[in-house]
């Protein structure tokens, strides 16, 4: 056995556990996701995180430098989902799926944005940055599906699209407040979820 198939060898292994390392980083970041979503930053402690993951407390900062550092790039992860989950779909099936009983209530599920907002508010401006990305990049993708009868001006198609998602996302926050058995959570869904279709036009390709 020469010296250079050991090299070989060596770097194979190398490669491998690099590999292997960056796949535990990525199933912590995705645990971190589902976790976050589910309970909130604060409700969430490291060693819980890591145990959930199927690892140690002590190997978290192998990984990263702080909470902090995952927080904001769970957030990130769980933006880009969000975003991918809602490229395949138009506006009205967007709205029908997101003002929704079952996604308020499989939050760990759900969207990161109606989720974690009120969390975000009160964290550092490297997080709030990860949401402003992210939203930016939900409000451009349903400017583009927005099914516009007449050419509508750039600004008035956005401003449209951040008065759907605010109303969107305020209506799941509103509805997960209150107590599981409240006739109001429903109420809040119902009323939003009629008002934001009764705001769209009807797509030519709907029309009768």
């Amino acid at each position: 056995m020469g010296v250079g198939f050991l090299c070989k060898f060596e770097v194979s292994q190398v490669k491998v556990t690099k590999a292997q390392a960056q796949a535990n980083r990525e199933h912590i970041v995705e645990t971190a996701s589902v976790l976050f979503r589910e309970r909130g930053f604060d409700g969430v402690g490291l060693v819980d995180l890591m145990g959930a993951a199927g690892f140690t407390h002590g190997g978290f900062y192998k990984h990263f430098g702080s909470k902090a550092d995952l927080m904001a790039e769970a957030s990130a992860s769980g933006l880009s989902r969000s975003l991918a989950s809602t490229e395949a779909l138009d506006i009205q099936t967007f709205i029908d799926i997101y003002v929704s009983r079952d996604h308020r209530d499989r939050r760990g599920e759900g969207c990161t944005m109606s989720a974690l907002c009120g969390d975000a508010a009160r964290q550092s401006d490297e997080l709030k940055r990860a949401f402003a990305e992210g939203i930016d990049r939900m409000l451009q993708t349903l400017v583009e599906k927005y099914p516009t009868v007449e050419e509508a001006a750039a600004d008035e198609t956005r401003a449209k699209m951040i008065d759907v998602l605010a109303h969107a996302v305020g209506a799941i926050m509103l509805s997960r407040a209150c107590p599981d058995d409240s006739p109001l959570a429903d109420e809040i869904l119902e009323i939003c979820h009629a008002r934001i279709s009764a705001s769209l036009p009807v797509s030519p390709a709907t029309e009768p």
